[in-house]
């Protein structure tokens, strides 16, 4: 019903969202554009190919001004003033395909971007986990049979490959060594994986980026779902990112949550900015705001449909919340 009313209002938005487009900023993320079905993102991700991403960016330069990380700061302190409302590209995870794919068609049209990354998979070291749940589920799909010690492990009452995806699909962060088991059965290796595929940048590539002018930014340690930590496990996993990107010279001062900051409470902001050098971060609940006023909301762009359509159906739910006045979200 939600999204029925959603895609309603959306047809009537105006053409020209920059106008319509209910806040000053907008903030589109990626993770992933590549052509070719990757085995380790596939199921988890419905990343775009080039000619979609091509189109998601004319559309978003037609209606607002693209800036840099630097130019972001100025905007937010009030010493930037765009022509148009402005947009700040971001991509997380550091998949290789930055470099590769998203780099080239960025520096043909001179737009910016900001890359948050995870260093523990940096050069290749380990494969996140629900990386290793996507190698599972491509390799049970192509399958004639699964071993039933695996649909054991998972616990399954009704054994069968859909079940055993939407099961493995919501292994979570604590319960990751389960991930390790499966693999092992499948006779996945992981490690070969990583030395054949290289599926993140490596520390050469972040500092080429560096060196381009591009942002390398946190994204936390190793991709934990901030809401499921403790306040203690949060800081260390942000610290540890924090120095991290200090001694190597990009730009730590600001933190993209990684998978969603709901259910993160107020206490980890209020330690998050005891830093005196965090300048910001961010979360991914779309076109909302926030009552910390310094986590700024980006647009998920990898919903299976084009850019101009995520950007109306943004605009149409931010005005039907806020007739409720349900489009901030409070800490608590």
């Amino acid at each position: 019903m939600k999204d029925n009313i959603i895609n309603l209002l959306a047809a009537f938005e105006t053409e020209n969202i920059g106008k319509s487009f209910p806040m000053e900023y907008c903030l589109p993320v990626y993770h992933c554009v590549s052509d070719e079905k990757l085995p380790h993102i596939r199921h988890i991700i419905q990343y775009k190919n080039t000619r979609q991403f091509e189109e998601d960016l004319d559309y978003l330069s037609k209606h607002f001004q693209f800036v840099s990380w630097a130019e972001f700061k100025d905007f937010v302190n009030g010493h930037f003033k765009p022509e148009k409302k402005i947009a700040l590209l971001t991509f997380d995870d550091g998949f290789r395909e930055f470099y590769d794919t998203v780099l080239p068609v960025l520096e043909r049209k001179g737009i910016y971007a900001c890359n948050f990354i995870n260093p523990a998979f940096i050069d290749n070291r380990e494969l996140m986990f629900r990386c290793k749940a996507s190698l599972i589920i491509d390799a049970a799909e192509k399958a004639k049979t699964v071993d039933p010690e695996i649909y054991s492990i998972l616990s399954l009452e009704n054994p069968s490959k859909e079940n055993l995806k939407q099961k493995v699909l919501k292994i979570g962060y604590h319960e990751k060594d389960l991930l390790d088991s499966i693999t092992e059965k499948l006779e996945i290796d992981c490690n070969a994986y990583l030395r054949e595929y290289k599926p993140y940048l490596t520390t050469d590539q972040l500092k080429t980026l560096t060196q381009k002018g591009y942002g390398i930014s946190s994204h936390s340690w190793d991709h934990p779902k901030y809401g499921e930590l403790t306040l203690q496990e949060q800081m260390e996993s942000t610290n540890r990112t924090f120095n991290y990107l200090k001694e190597n010279g990009f730009i730590y001062e600001s933190f993209a949550f990684p998978f969603t900051d709901f259910g993160v409470k107020k206490d980890f902001f209020d330690e998050l900015f005891k830093n005196k050098e965090m300048f910001c971060s961010f979360g991914s609940a779309g076109a909302k705001w926030d009552s910390v006023e310094r986590n700024f909301h980006r647009i998920p762009m990898e919903m299976g449909e084009s850019g101009e359509q995520i950007l109306k159906k943004e605009t149409a739910y931010f005005r039907l919340k806020k007739i409720i006045n349900k489009n901030k979200i409070v800490r608590r």
